[in-house]
């Protein structure tokens, strides 16, 4: 399965196929001014959880003291993980300090038109008809937005450490999981928690990295970043993620200031050092198939503007489109 996502750390994604394992974007064969769906996104509702991939015997690591002061906040299971417990930071928020959108409301394009420019960056999602934006300025805010897209449970994310936007199909064995932030990182990137057994998960690579289901991932689902404005032109009847979250929040100000700068070092970043081929936050586009992964910097696709390429044995053909995630 071709799988595309957009990240703003260039380390994150040497280090970890993490973020090369991400939701599949629009077929190669249509650039992505037509964001259409590609026929696997138009699912039947009861098809969602043929796709989640079956347990298996996890690859645990011996037992270790869990992460400082989870154990007073979280009933995760901590003697079950599958990353070393070192290898994870306190991002300053405690748990749910990053309010994830449980409820979240909709409204029409021509609202949303109102208060979103042309530029701004959206994640699309759809299913069958069923065709959403979650503004990145509200999910730089909230991380996770826990929905039900055309039937099917998603869990919407956006980390905005490393700019990875990913949906994941919520349904687990058949029990639909809710998902919050537990207020750290690892390699930078955002580790979320379900709220049913509340096991930890790396957003970058949906596994479960400690508790009852380490070991086991959640299947992504088609999510691609993309202007306002070319949304809005495929999708007229699109729904937009309202502002009306239920908290209050200087949506569209940044509260990262400093992730933005292609040369500022990547200051909650802790792990092993990365080549210096490309700045620290230089943003890619990664391709990963077959066992075989490639990264496609911005500031080379913005110039030659189409890539023709052979990713795992199979031929790729990656666009370039000016705004929104560049």
């Amino acid at each position: 399965m071709r799988t595309i996502t957009w990240a703003s750390l260039a380390l994150f994604t040497v280090l970890l196929s993490a973020c090369t394992v991400a939701p599949a974007a629009p077929t190669a064969a249509a650039p992505p001014a037509s964001l259409k769906a590609p026929a696997s996104t138009q699912m039947r509702p009861e098809a969602a959880t043929a796709t989640t991939v079956p347990a298996a015997e996890p690859a645990l690591l011996p037992p270790e003291p869990p992460p400082g002061g989870a154990a007073r906040e979280f009933k995760t299971d901590f003697s079950r993980h599958t990353v070393p417990y070192t290898e994870i930071l306190s991002g300053g928020p405690p748990k749910d300090g990053i309010p994830a959108i449980d409820s979240p409301q909709f409204v029409t394009v021509a609202e949303a038109n109102s208060w979103l420019k042309d530029v701004e960056p959206v994640i699309l999602v759809q299913v069958g008809a069923d065709a959403r934006a979650y503004p990145l300025q509200i999910l730089m805010w909230h991380e996770i937005v826990n929905d039900t897209v055309g039937g099917v449970p998603l869990a919407v994310t956006f980390c905005p450490l490393c700019n990875t936007a990913i949906a994941f199909e919520r349904t687990l064995d058949g029990r639909v999981l809710d998902f919050g932030t537990t207020g750290r990182l690892r390699f930078s990137n955002l580790i979320m928690y379900d709220r049913q057994t509340e096991s930890w998960w790396q957003q970058a690579e949906g596994d479960a990295i400690a508790g009852e289901l380490a070991g086991r991932r959640l299947a992504f689902y088609p999510a691609t970043i993309v202007s306002w404005a070319e949304f809005r032109k495929a999708h007229p009847d699109g729904k937009v993620l309202s502002r009306e979250t239920g908290y209050t929040r200087d949506y569209g100000s940044n509260p990262y200031v400093g992730y933005d700068d292609v040369n500022q070092p990547p200051f909650l970043y802790q792990g092993p050092p990365t080549p210096g081929k490309l700045p620290p936050m230089a943003r890619v586009l990664t391709v990963d198939l077959n066992g075989e992964t490639v990264a496609y910097p911005y500031n080379v696709l913005a110039e030659v503007r189409v890539v023709n390429d052979m990713v795992g044995g199979r031929p790729v053909a990656v666009f370039w489109a000016g705004g929104g995630p560049g």
